[in-house]
């Protein structure tokens, strides 16, 4: 396999897992439409999502610790696609909570795993580390988009169809998964002590809270912009709908950009700073009248995203004995635990008006920043890499063979 081909494919998969991630905030708007849900009963499907990957993340990021499972790659994005598929089919708000749910968790088992093998298959590089973050960017910025072009035309009964993407991914999955294997099996061995070096708990404990109020903001954004920007500019859903795949572009352009800095900068420094521009630009999007609100989008997109991969790359290097672990916190507990916030939100929003409740996003990165200010920048063990990549058959995937 050709040095740069296993993070193309991990690229591309990442982006046919992450479509399902988008697709849960851009079916919000067509819950509400066709079975009149208020805002907060609507938010409870973003929370059904994001409370059990945000559990389970973590729980897979253990299991990768011990065993290398190259296999949940295909699987986790063949169940977060069938999820989504089936949400749209029952007018039962329960059953469409467990679909939504069954999403979740193949989103979850998907990224630990799939963090630690394109670590090694990064071969230690930033910026092929924000190529990889990008792909999930890119599904996030694609989904509105699909589910537009999928539901507006024919209704929730037509999201069977929106299981193309993951048919998709599972087949980029493959083989990658082949050569994790073939590697397994010439090592004769699927389990191996966790590699050396030492945890830096603290530090990442402060890196998780930070991640946290990222997080809140992101998926606070995500689940209510689009019927935001609807409001202030007068438009249509097609008014909504582009805000929110601004949002998920800006993301891309964030996730390149964050790699590229860092190959300059440190990723502390890098995140510190665009924390602060993310603060400015959600205080746009919120109180700047006028279609100027795409510009400032945007800019909170980028901002909060420029952090993401670097953050994933801090947290493994926080914890070098628990990488699985450290990914699957970072990735799912962290991240996805914006989710919680969104009732909460929506109930606000119910009882005052959305710019009232979206206000407090404002403070999200702010605080982030504050805890970023105190970390520092960790030092990569040396031989991390490349007992990780023997530990999982990495080495098979990250060169020429």
């Amino acid at each position: 396999m050709r040095r740069n081909t296993p993070i193309v494919l991990l690229s591309v998969g990442h982006a046919c897992v992450d479509v399902y991630q988008g697709c849960v905030a851009a079916l919000v708007p067509f819950f509400i439409a066709e079975r009149a849900y208020s805002l907060a009963v609507a938010s409870g499907i973003v929370l059904a999502a994001s409370l059990l990957s945000s559990v389970a993340q973590p729980v897979f990021g253990v299991l990768t610790d011990r065993w290398a499972m190259p296999w949940l790659l295909p699987v986790s994005t063949l169940l977060g696609g069938a999820g989504i598929a089936l949400s749209g089919l029952s007018g039962s708000y329960p059953l469409t909570l467990a679909f939504v749910a069954l999403s979740g968790i193949g989103v979850a088992a998907y990224h630990p795993e799939s963090a630690r093998v394109a670590r090694i298959a990064a071969q230690g590089s930033h910026r092929a580390m924000g190529w990889f973050s990008m792909g999930g960017t890119i599904g996030f910025a694609l989904a509105p988009l699909m589910v537009a072009a999928v539901v507006a035309t024919g209704g929730l009964r037509w999201t069977p169809l929106l299981v193309l993407p993951a048919l998709a991914g599972a087949a980029m999955c493959l083989p990658v998964v082949r050569a994790l294997q073939e590697r397994q099996a010439a090592d004769g061995s699927r389990t191996t002590p966790p590699p050396p070096g030492n945890d830096d708990v603290a530090s990442f404990v402060k890196l998780s809270l930070a991640v946290v109020f990222r997080s809140i903001a992101f998926i606070g954004l995500s689940t209510f912009v689009s019927l935001y920007v609807r409001q202030r500019l007068g438009g249509s859903t097609v008014t909504g709908t582009a805000a929110l795949t601004v949002l998920y572009l800006g993301s891309t352009v964030g996730s390149v950009l964050g790699g590229s800095l860092a190959a300059r900068w440190d990723r502390v420094t890098v995140a510190r700073r665009s924390y602060l521009v993310a603060a400015v630009a959600v205080a746009g999007v919120v109180w700047v009248p006028g279609p100027a609100v795409y510009l400032f989008v945007a800019l909170t997109s980028a901002g909060l995203y420029v952090p993401f991969s670097l953050q994933v790359t801090l947290g493994q290097d926080y914890l070098p004995s628990r990488v699985g672990t450290a990914s699957g916190i970072t990735l799912g507990l962290t991240v996805s635990i914006g989710g919680l916030a969104g009732p909460a939100i929506g109930a606000l929003a119910d009882a005052t008006s959305l710019r009232t409740a979206l206000a407090p996003l404002v403070l999200m990165p702010a605080l982030s920043w504050l805890f970023f200010r105190t970390l520092p920048e960790p030092g990569v063990p040396g031989s991390m890499l490349s007992d990780d990549a023997a530990r999982s058959g990495g080495g098979a995937a990250a060169k020429p063979g």
